[in-house]
């Protein structure tokens, strides 16, 4: 790589982190935040705790982990201690919230296979004790928007190697950085500006979804005849959110979808999972699944499978539907031809649901209503949220009003509503 480029790429870094910065998380004057990231992208946290403290943050607070020492806990542990959570992680999180903070994570790991081959069922343990140590977080950090957060994706040399045949060490991770920049349209000098002009046209056409007062959707193609109902309250949202301190910001960049939570007892069909995607560290590739009565009641996957297996027996909720998002084959992401092993990206590739958990945000006055009307609208609770792609070219979406109209969404994967 000549030096012109490597300057170039500099630059859109810079960009980059003042875009989720400004952008994504909205750092206020004042305000604390809570900074995330992988240890081999260390280089990159910096630039964007620089722009943190030049966007007049209090202090930048910042966790770099490395998942071989959650490896070596999942193999060594003893039993009796998967369970153990160290106080100061509840307390952190109580506090991010208290002061109404802000948080990002940087999304990237150095060994994508690091968590691989593991026991599905000690890998579990330690996932619901981490959950129910921090379900406050959950439900007002992030159901009630008490935090601005950002999750968003850095380069690293491992990752990139897991993604590209044809090149290895700095050089493949300064290819993924590029492709990483392009997708989030850092690489343009009106980047901010761009992503204002994206969050706006997602509102759009979350709004104009919502006026079709859809009662559900319909995916058909290869493999896939599935039915995703939702209650009358379903609201889709896209784009950035508002705080409670009144700030708007971007949870995910990039961002590509428009989403709602269904109606969970509703779910009803056969669908193919058309990419591959990590569930405890395990890929779970060539996935089919059947859903009766709005429970998964069967599946198949090349790889994964029992590890998967595992996550969606893990608590109640974990076999039923919690969320449904539209996606175009526009997608920068999917436009890039890569799968990405990092649901951040690969979701925003192609339409998905998710089984476990749903948004109360996405029902209209969601966050106000209580466990037992929740319950009566198929509002599905779980300790578990995965997200499963499940359109391509191949794939055709139709929605239907709660007057019986057809109209159609997607054709061969891409947005024909509001065209």
């Amino acid at each position: 790589m000549n030096e012109e480029r490597a300057m170039d790429i500099e630059a859109c870094l810079d960009r980059y982190a003042e875009l989720i910065v400004r952008k994504g998380c909205n750092v206020q004057p004042g305000q604390s935040l809570y900074l995330g990231a992988d240890s081999f992208s260390c280089d990159f946290a910096v630039k964007v705790a620089e722009a943190a403290y030049e966007a007049g943050a209090r202090y930048v607070q910042v966790d770099l982990v490395d998942e071989r020492f959650q490896r070596a806990r999942l193999n060594l542990s003893q039993e009796k201690f998967l369970d153990h959570v160290p106080r100061h992680v509840p307390i952190r999180m109580d506090e991010a919230i208290d002061d109404q903070g802000a948080m990002i994570r940087l999304v990237g790991s150095g060994d994508p296979e690091v968590l691989s081959g593991l026991d599905a069922e000690r890998s579990n343990r330690c996932r619901l004790a981490h959950h129910k140590a921090v379900k406050r977080f959950f439900d007002e950090g992030i159901g009630r928007s008490m935090v601005q957060w950002c999750v968003a994706s850095a380069a690293t040399i491992g990752w990139a190697e897991s993604i590209f045949d044809d090149s290895r060490g700095e050089e493949a991770c300064q290819q993924l950085w590029r492709l990483l920049l392009k997708i989030v349209r850092a690489d343009r000098e009106d980047c901010l500006q761009a992503w204002d002009d994206h969050s706006a046209s997602l509102a759009l056409r979350s709004a104009a979804l919502n006026q079709l007062e859809l009662d559900h959707i319909l995916f058909s193609g290869p493999g896939t005849d599935l039915t995703v109902g939702l209650s009358p309250k379903a609201r889709f949202e896209g784009g950035s959110i508002r705080s409670q301190r009144g700030n708007e910001f971007i949870p995910n960049l990039p961002t590509e979808e428009v989403f709602t939570t269904p109606d969970w007892r509703k779910t009803q069909g056969d669908v193919r999972v058309t990419r591959p995607f990590l569930v405890n560290g395990t890929l779970v590739k060539d996935l089919r699944m059947t859903f009766r009565d709005g429970v998964l009641v069967n599946f198949e996957a090349s790889s994964g499978q029992e590890t998967l297996r595992s996550y969606v027996d893990s608590d109640e909720g974990a076999r039923r539907l919690g969320e449904v998002a539209l996606v175009g084959i526009d997608s920068p992401v999917y436009q890039s031809g890569h799968v990405f092993r990092e649901i951040l990206l690969d979701e925003n590739a192609a339409c998905h649901i998710a089984v476990g958990n749903a948004y109360k945000s996405c029902l209209d006055d969601g966050v106000n209503l209580s466990k037992e009307q929740l319950e009566e609208i198929g509002f599905n609770a779980s300790s578990a949220h995965t997200d499963m792609m499940i359109s391509d070219e191949e794939v055709d979406v139709m929605g239907v009003t709660s007057g019986g109209k057809e109209v159609e969404l997607l054709h061969g994967g891409a947005w024909v509503f509001g065209k």
